[in-house]
């Protein structure tokens, strides 16, 4: 019989119990939490999405076609990064299964907005359910915020000497596009200092926030040689360049589908400066300020309102909305096959790290 008091073995029963639950359970409460809040936005925004299934109706099939395939690449694009950034880490993985946990992020960011934190949680622990390390799991977010945060600065400016060559450039939107420099400049900051900062002693305070604790000692376990290979970061940039500029061709085709005309530069610049509105805004998922914002910089280009707008509710509707349905049916998958509970993993895995 234990030797302990009384006292002791209960509040030890209780953090078990609790530790039991939180382990144990995890993954059903937070693919619950995540579905439920997906379908209170979808049921706020019901009318929109009405409204996008009457632009399906009337867009020509051929442009559709092709705003479709532009926003599949998008996923493959950000799937080839990370493959880029596992080969560099010495763990490749199949491009295939990159795909599929790069859906499930986009959900996961899209139901629970917050940075892309709630996403990038999910990506890494079924990176670590796919047998790859923590150090290299953990430079898979890191090193894609930096690479993205890159891209979006440089179309950023690009935009601004756009407008600037087309005469419409003003005083608040340049305001807009410095304001989020300085965002994009602070947010890989941040990343690179957490890792740095991630392996050395917290103060008191912090050490006793769990989440905190295992955050940061968790990104200063990726590899500063990954960190340090600007060959590396610069496909990285590249590849989610090409998200951009994919998602700027999908709002031209989306505009050529539904009978408008615009010229690519013109979607491209309303395509940035409404993802920095969005970016910078309060409201998750930009709902509304984003729609707002391309349409009034498509109208200001010369574009139809009614154009304008058919445009952006369709590229929404792509972009935003449809990718929610494959999205939860491959979350739940995936819950499925992550570990249970970190013991759980502690027992799969060799104190190393791959299984």
């Amino acid at each position: 019989m234990s030797q302990r008091p009384v006292k002791s073995d209960r509040r030890e029963d209780r953090g078990s119990g609790v530790s039991a639950f939180v382990s144990g359970n995890w993954r059903g409460w937070l693919f619950g939490l995540v579905v439920i809040a997906a379908l209170v936005t979808a049921i706020a925004h019901w009318g929109e999405i009405a409204a996008f299934a009457r632009l399906l109706r009337e867009a020509q099939p051929i442009w559709l076609c092709l705003a479709i395939i532009l926003q599949l690449s998008t996923y493959v694009s950000v799937a080839i990064s990370w493959r880029e950034i596992l080969r560099e880490a010495g763990a490749p993985r199949r491009l295939t299964l990159l795909v599929r946990i790069a859906i499930t992020k986009l959900f996961a960011d899209q139901a629970l907005p917050g940075a892309g934190l709630g996403g990038n949680v999910l990506l890494v622990a079924q990176l670590r359910a796919a047998g790859i390390s923590r150090g290299a799991a953990v430079a898979v977010p890191l090193l894609s915020t930096i690479g993205f945060y890159a891209a979006y600065a440089l179309f950023a400016i690009l935009m601004l000497i756009l407008l600037w060559l087309h005469d419409r450039a003003t005083p608040l939107m340049a305001g807009t596009v410095t304001l989020f420099l300085c965002v994009a400049i602070a947010i890989p900051v941040l990343a690179l200092w957490l890792r740095k900062r991630g392996s050395a002693p917290l103060p008191r305070r912090l050490e006793q926030i769990g989440p905190v604790r295992s955050l940061l000692e968790s990104v200063g376990q990726a590899p500063a040689g990954l960190l340090n290979d600007r060959g590396l970061l610069v496909r990285v940039a590249a590849c989610n360049a090409f998200v951009f500029f994919a998602d700027a061709a999908t709002l031209f085709a989306s505009l050529r589908a539904l009978g408008g005309a615009a010229a690519f530069p013109t979607c491209f610049i309303a395509l940035i400066m409404a993802s920095i509105v969005a970016t910078l805004g309060p409201i998750p998922l930009g709902l509304g300020t984003f729609e707002a914002t391309s349409v009034a910089t498509l109208r200001l280009l010369g574009v139809p309102f009614e154009a304008a707008f058919a445009s952006t509710m369709l590229l929404r509707l792509l972009t935003l909305w449809i990718p929610l349905i494959p999205g939860m049916v491959l979350m739940r998958s995936a819950m499925r096959r992550l570990p249970a509970s970190s013991s759980e993993r502690r027992g799969a895995l060799p104190r190393g790290g791959n299984r």
